[in-house]
């Protein structure tokens, strides 16, 4: 029979991700709004940088706010499914988090994407 211990656990982990939903959006947010930033210095007479008219930053802002959503979305169908099998009393999957893995190479993808276009900015 589960725990108080097993639904407090379960639910800090939900929140745990549910934070990481929300930094995602932040974050994204900001990177599409990074856009608008290169706009202005784009608007110079004589820009230190030579900046193409298309901005990747709102592409790589979206999908990170949408990857946020997801996560949110699946964090909370995961709680929901973790608690209904505590109150039946059945064995908890043991399994990796294959959210978090996704999660992870999903935003090394995305970073590796930012890192080679502030690259190709800058020259």
């Amino acid at each position: 029979m589960a725990e108080l211990r097993d639904y407090l656990a379960a639910e800090r982990t939900f929140l745990a991700w549910i934070r990481t939903g929300l930094a995602l959006m932040g974050f994204g947010f900001v990177v599409a709004r990074f856009g608008i930033f290169l706009q202005e210095i784009r608007s110079y007479p004589n820009p230190p940088v030579h900046l193409s008219t298309h901005s990747p930053s709102v592409w790589f802002g979206t999908a990170l706010i949408a990857v946020g959503v997801l996560v949110d979305l699946i964090s909370s169908w995961r709680h929901v499914e973790m608690v209904r099998h505590l109150n039946q009393g059945a064995p908890v999957p043991s399994r990796p988090s294959l959210q978090g893995v996704f999660i992870a190479i999903f935003l090394a993808l995305v970073g590796i994407g930012m890192a080679i276009y502030l690259l190709s900015v800058s020259r």
